[in-house]
């Protein structure tokens, strides 16, 4: 093999690739590409070509193509129009880049080509190698039928290793990288050794592809043979006179309709749909379309209502059987039956019940159904994202239905059912629509009475059905739609509540579905206050009936494995059941601290109690926060350092701690992302604990939005987050001056367990926060 060095022009090419002795037309139409082919053209005709390792790259670099290509000899080149030309070349050797002596106005790089002597090697390995690539070559041949067999005979009188191994290699189909590992093999054995093994895999490759078209083949004979054989059935049918009458089934469709008592444009349109059906072929696609249609009208409940029950004594009783609690919804429900009894056609209200998960806002609205004699469906809006799901599709779509709304009536069989949206908060929308702008008519008293499903094209009467719409929160639900809502909060549980739930209606139905009667366990009050205070820490009750569940299922355990008929737990067992408590209050955080401050917080799950940590350090007037704060919890923080640097020395703080001193505010739970305003007078008094060195009273809760002059403003959320200070058994709570008006919410055993304050200032939260008085 000799070694040449030359310097040559370069055109990296997309896509392809060029071996030695291959002869190929190739486009060019970039400009680097052309003034290289007119540079070769002037001086002896010959090219390097090599690859590009990425074809989408439009202005490749050095480092963007093969250093590896072919030196290849112009035979002919062609101008097509838009500035195209047409290139065939003929590729004569290997080469190498070394250098790239310059990039433009193209590429010339010094490459050292290979020459390999044409002499007959006598290796034996050599020829043994020949023989089984040749032998693959016509494998692959036959697998694939992609190669003219023509082509073996050529092959076969090709007696130089590299020759062959790179004219076999033009005519098989392979990938890039392939291409240019066969290209890049300058010794002739190695190189026939990778292309041995790359048509094993093809032949392989080809062999699957044979199988699967196979398979496919058969499959598509035995539909159409099937397909031909009905044809004949229907045929001979129709010879023998046996052919199905349309028109009988078609008198059906237009008697059931006449017997129904709806809108007479609904009735026109449907029987205009039967009378198309009466005229087409059986055998037409429609006709199975049209049925569809014509049974979904007719099994609407357009004339089916249930009688309401009038009686709100017994309404009472089966809402108080079925809930403890939930005041403001079950007056609600008693005042709409009221109504309903003065005003025969009152349409049907619109509820939203906003609260923390678990508090019993779905299952409120199946005991509504039930105490209204209604019938009751479900709809969960969690996750739709799809405009369809509530409109339905139109006929034209293959495989149409209606949508769930009207999927949803015809289920529950009658008009004037209460229809519950789940999660209403948890809508989405995408390129297919936004569902919560279809609730707009649904959710609108004013416009539900024409409701008007994309799959029926007909008006449908909603006036009369009782929507319900449960949220966790109200920021994710479109103004537009929560505007067409009557909303009712439901807050957390306060301990004595959660008491009497578990007694009245958890532990007899866990009891129940375990197995157990009611002699085999005994559960006291305080043992179950130790599950609620010691075991969970939640607004609603999910997370005390799992634990309730945990307790029967030891129990039952217990009963079958060591014979006993009752189980006493007791709150000294309790653990043998539940283990190690998961929250405990111990009494360090009890303690007055310095810069520790206690605030309360909303979310979405209820009223929390939030930690805010000060600590002052040697610095330059740096403000460190962290703990995942959003962007108003960061301006209440800067907004509370102003406030105490305009009142420095009423507090006794040096005049220049914002320039002497680092301070760093964190919020515990740093996973947790954390935002609001109110959270301002907490933090204030925590910095001032901090810089002041005075202790926050440790039993003393706060919440309050701040401004620059001090003012404590309101703000909301007020019951959960009080509700959240009881279960962390805080004495005293500073509520802002503005939200007395909240405390008719208060349950009053709550009240007489907290002290409230109602400030105006934030000097009002620091007397009262902090241990002793300011110096």
């Amino acid at each position: 093999m000799k070694n040449n060095k030359r310097t040559i022009p370069l055109i990296p090419l997309r896509g392809l690739s060029i071996f030695p002795y291959m002869v190929i037309h190739f486009d060019v139409g970039r400009n680097k590409s052309v003034n290289a082919l007119e540079e070769a053209m002037v001086n002896d005709s010959m090219i390097f070509l090599t690859s590009q390792k990425e074809v989408r790259i439009d202005m490749p670099t050095p480092d963007d193509f093969y250093e590896v290509g072919t030196v290849c000899k112009i035979k002919q080149m062609l101008k097509l129009p838009g500035d195209t030309i047409r290139v065939l070349v003929e590729g004569i050797n290997r080469g190498k880049i070394r250098n790239v002596i310059q990039e433009e106005p193209y590429f010339e790089v010094e490459i050292e080509e290979y020459v390999y002597d044409k002499t007959i090697d006598d290796d034996k390995e050599i020829k043994a190698i020949m023989r089984m690539v040749v032998d693959s070559f016509e494998e692959y041949i036959s697998a694939g039928n992609k190669v003219s067999s023509d082509v073996l005979i050529s092959i076969s009188e090709i007696n130089e290793p590299g020759r062959l191994a790179d004219v076999i290699s033009s005519y098989i189909q392979l990938d890039q990288e392939d291409k240019q590992k066969i290209l890049e093999a300058f010794n002739p054995y190695e190189r026939l050794e990778i292309l041995h093994v790359i048509l094993k895999e093809e032949i392989e490759v080809l062999e699957i592809e044979e199988e699967i078209n196979n398979r496919v083949k058969n499959q598509i004979n035995k539909v159409q043979k099937e397909y031909y054989l009905k044809e004949q059935i229907k045929a001979i049918q129709k010879e023998l006179g046996e052919d199905k009458d349309l028109g009988a089934e078609v008198d059906k469709y237009i008697e059931k309709i006449e017997k129904i008592d709806m809108p007479e444009e609904v009735k026109e349109k449907s029987k205009k749909e039967a009378e198309r059906l009466r005229r087409m072929s059986p055998s037409s696609a429609e006709t199975g379309i049209i049925r569809n249609y014509l049974e979904w009208i007719i099994e609407l409940p357009w004339d089916i209502e249930t009688k309401d029950r009038h009686d709100i004594k017994k309404s009472r009783d089966i809402l108080d059987e079925d809930h403890y609690g939930l005041k403001d919804v079950k007056e609600r429900i008693l005042e709409y039956l009221a109504i309903r009894k003065l005003a025969k056609n009152m349409k049907g209200p619109i509820l939203c019940l906003v609260g923390p998960p678990g508090v019993g806002k779905t299952s409120i609205a199946k005991s509504i159904a039930r105490a209204l004699n209604r019938k009751f469906v479900r709809m969960s809006l969690g996750g739709v994202r799809d405009e369809a799901e509530i409109r339905g599709h139109r006929r034209t779509y293959v495989g149409a239905i209606p949508g769930r709304i009207v999927s949803s009536m015809k289920k529950a069989g009658s008009k004037n059912p209460v229809f519950l949206f789940d999660e209403i908060d948890k809508l989405n929308s995408d390129f297919r629509g936004d569902p919560a702008s279809a609730l707009l008519e649904v959710l609108d008293p004013e416009q539900n009475n024409t409701f008007t499903d994309h799959f029926l094209e007909a008006p449908f009467d909603l006036s009369k059905v009782m929507f319900i719409t449960t949220a966790n929160s109200l920021n994710s639900i479109p103004r537009p739609l929560l505007d067409r809502m009557e909303t009712i909060r439901i807050s957390g549980y306060t301990e004595a509540e959660k008491v009497e739930i578990a007694r009245r209606y958890l532990i007899p139905k866990q009891r129940k579905e375990h197995g157990l009667k009611e002699n085999n366990i005994s559960l006291s009050d305080n043992t179950i206050r130790k599950i609620i205070n010691d075991y969970t820490r939640e607004a609603g009750v999910r997370d005390l009936e799992r634990n309730i569940a945990n307790v029967m299922r030891k129990v039952a355990k217990r009963i079958v494995e060591d014979k006993v008929e009752k189980v006493r737990v007791n709150t000294r067992t309790l653990s043998n059941y539940l283990g190690i408590a998961k929250f405990t209050r111990s009494e360090t955080d009890r303690e007055n601290q310095v810069g520790l401050a206690t605030g309360l917080a909303w979310t979405v799950v209820g009223g929390e109690t939030l930690s805010i940590e000060v600590t002052p350090m040697p610095g330059k007037g740096k403000l460190q926060l962290t703990g995942k704060l959003g962007d108003v919890m960061k301006e209440s923080a800067m907004t509370g350092i102003s406030y105490i640097r305009s009142k420095t020395e009423e507090l006794g703080i040096d005049e220049e701690f914002h320039i002497n001193r680092d301070i760093h505010i964190h919020v515990p739970e740093g996973a947790i992302p954390k935002d609001g305003p109110s959270a301002g007078i907490t933090m204030v008094t925590a910095v001032v604990s901090a810089l002041t060195n005075i202790p926050v009273n440790g039993d003393v809760a706060m919440t309050g939005e701040i401004t620059l002059r001090g003012r404590v403003l309101p703000i909301g959320g007020v019951k959960e987050k009080v509700l959240a200070a009881n279960r962390l058994g805080i004495k005293k709570v500073l509520l802002p001056w503005d939200n007395k008006k909240d405390m008719d919410e208060i349950p009053d055993k709550v009240k007489r367990n907290i002290k409230f304050v109602f400030v105006k200032t934030m000097d009002e939260v620091l007397d009262h926060s902090l241990v002793k008085e300011k110096k």
